[in-house]
């Protein structure tokens, strides 16, 4: 069952790849695929992993779903104080990641600024920090060689991605209100499936850019500015939408 099951994930994962990725999956990078494939079942299709610039990146999301298949006993992290600097948006994080209950521990350091940290993600060096820190314990606990997308220095993101430059939506009438929200509804759909997005971290990810607890209690001016700051940003920049995506996944239980 086991070896049905990796043989259906490879082809799934080639499948996806190269339909994502065309003319640039080649016979070594079906390769590395395949080894990706077989030793740690990751998802292509799920964003466990990303295709730049020829080569194979692992992300956050499946570096946790990989710690969750390996029943990791929980995760560390803390902050590096001496090193962080809040006014300059400049943060340092240890991260220890505890195979077993029994486990020493293997350690991982990540760092963010606003020098090595993407546009996309400005204002939240702190979480990309931890997120790097999380990321290198993990890589080291599973004997993972290739970097992940979020150690990364720096995306290109497209000008006027951000947040900050998202031009508000006038507020529509209020007759067929209801149907407006379906409509928004279809579109966010529409484009998870389009892009291949996690509708979970999409969602979460809504509702911080929203400011809100929950995606349901936004205005739809809201949802909307938001709708259409997904599909610029997938059209534009995919790597990088999914990169700030990986930032809200749920972190496994943390050991106290």
């Amino acid at each position: 069952m086991y070896k049905t099951n990796v043989r259906r994930q490879l082809k799934a994962n080639l499948r996806t790849a190269r339909r994502l990725w065309p003319n640039q999956i080649h016979r070594e990078q079906a390769e590395g695929l395949t080894a990706l494939s077989t030793h740690y079942l990751f998802s292509v299709a799920r964003g466990d992993l990303l295709f730049l610039e020829g080569k194979w990146y692992v992300t956050h999301a499946g570096l946790l779903r990989l710690a969750l298949r390996r029943h990791c006993a929980g995760i560390r992290v803390q902050q590096v104080r001496e090193f962080c600097d809040p006014a300059a948006g400049r943060w340092v994080f240890k991260a220890t990641t505890y195979k077993h209950s029994y486990s020493k521990g293997f350690v991982g350091y990540g760092d963010a600024d606003p020098s090595n940290t993407s546009p996309l993600v400005r204002g939240a060096e702190m979480r990309v920090a931890e997120t790097r820190a999380v990321n290198r314990a993990l890589r080291k606990a599973y004997g993972i060689g290739l970097c992940s997308v979020e150690e990364l220095g720096s995306l290109n993101a497209s000008p006027g991605s951000t947040k900050e430059k998202v031009k508000s939506v006038q507020p529509p009438h209020q007759n067929g209100s209801n149907n407006g929200h379906s409509k928004l509804r279809d579109r966010l759909c529409v484009l998870i499936r389009r892009y291949n997005l996690d509708p979970s971290l999409v969602k979460a990810y809504a509702a911080d850019f929203c400011g809100t607890p929950t995606l349901k209690e936004a205005s739809r001016e809201l949802v909307e500015s938001f709708v259409s700051h997904l599909a610029t940003s997938a059209r534009e920049n995919r790597d990088a939408l999914i990169c700030k995506l990986s930032s809200y996944a749920q972190p496994v239980e943390v050991k106290s």
